[in-house]
């Protein structure tokens, strides 16, 4: 079964001897400047719960709302800054009409670490993210700005969302040959209805150390119930849309299997008397590698919802049922690698203990 928690049951942070809760508090919904999030006084109220249950772990960006996102919360950590751990990200452009104020160069890193301490009025960051990776900013500008940020102590550790397996593997083998900062944290998408981060990218953040961090737990809210399949016809937006379900539609998951999986999550829940998103995040934390799933809020009510996703037990059985309901079809080499001829071929008719 899965393990009842608590968000004072601290873990590690990947390869770092960083304590943090077991889920996060993610912070994109405060501020209501993108017309669907949480007002001020609802955003503390979410913030007291989360800190008063003993939870330490708290997610913001640069750019969320606006901004808001970080001037909100620069005013509800007064009086208990030290004892918690503040994440924020930099990458994504703050103001359109400057082609420097996105990307991952170093001028934009540093900006925008000063914007964020400045809107956080703080004067350091426990983990910084690399929000998405550009593709146009070399490795060695990007981990050597980091480890700059470091070095000055405006920055304690170093992490990274949204990049491709391969460039990670890259930019922290480079970080070890140098000496320079490794990366500790991998923040991506993963739920029931986005798992090919198993593929790869998870498998890597085991090995390399960096404790992972999903994002959209509850598939940006479908694995909670709130859609049905007359949903389907929402069209993506290239904006961010001032309604959840525009997000949704542009987030690729307003799908038949999608929905199909909600279900399957809406009769787990009914078995074991907890909420559909309860069921969704005690599923993500099932697995191993997984360090804080990181929860948003728009609500009081739904962020207390949430947080009892940690002591949830989940059968094996219905751990298995979700699995199976959500299971995705394997990629190359491992599809190929798996099948019976080449596991003759490599191992021959020797049974090999292999790895995890």
């Amino acid at each position: 079964m899965t393990t009842p928690n608590a968000l004072n049951h601290y873990r590690l942070l990947g390869r770092s001897g960083m304590r943090v809760s077991p889920m996060a508090l993610g912070t994109m919904t405060f501020g209501t400047d993108w017309g669907w999030g949480a007002d001020g006084d609802e955003s503390r109220r979410i913030f007291d719960l989360y800190v008063e249950q003993g939870g330490n772990f708290i997610d913001t960006s640069v750019n969320y709302t606006g901004g808001a996102s970080e001037r909100i919360l620069g005013g509800l950590i007064k009086g208990q800054r030290d004892r918690l751990v503040l994440s924020t990200k930099f990458t994504m452009a703050r103001d359109p009409a400057d082609p420097n104020s996105g990307g991952n160069h170093r001028m934009n890193l540093v900006r925008s670490v000063e914007a964020s301490l400045r809107q956080l009025d703080t004067d350091r960051i426990e983990l910084l993210y690399l929000h998405a990776w550009d593709f146009t900013t070399s490795p060695e500008e990007v981990m050597r700005g980091l480890d700059d940020l470091v070095r000055s102590g405006k920055v304690l550790y170093v992490g990274i969302c949204n990049t491709p397996a391969w460039q990670i593997a890259r930019l922290q083998t480079l970080a070890d040959l140098r000496g320079w900062a490794p990366l500790v944290a991998l923040q991506i998408e993963y739920s029931l209805v986005e798992r090919t981060v198993e593929h790869e990218l998870i498998p890597m953040a085991a090995a390399l150390g960096l404790g992972v961090l999903p994002w959209s737990p509850l598939g940006g809210g479908l694995l909670a119930g709130k859609y049905t399949r007359a949903d389907l016809a929402q069209q993506a937006e290239a904006g961010v849309s001032p309604s959840r379900k525009g997000v949704i539609a542009s987030s690729g998951h307003m799908t038949e299997r999608a929905l199909g999986i909600a279900e399957v999550v809406q009769d787990v829940a009914r078995e074991v008397g907890a909420s559909a998103s309860q069921v969704a995040i005690a599923w993500t934390l099932a697995n191993p590698a997984v360090t804080a799933p990181v929860m948003g809020a728009r609500t009081l009510e739904q962020a207390r919802d949430n947080i009892g996703a940690l002591g949830l037990r989940l059968a094996p059985e219905q751990l298995a049922r979700l699995t199976e309901a959500s299971a995705i079809a394997p990629i190359f080499p491992a599809r190929f690698i798996g099948m019976p001829m080449p596991q003759r071929l490599i191992f021959g008719d020797s049974l090999v203990q292999r790895r995890a």
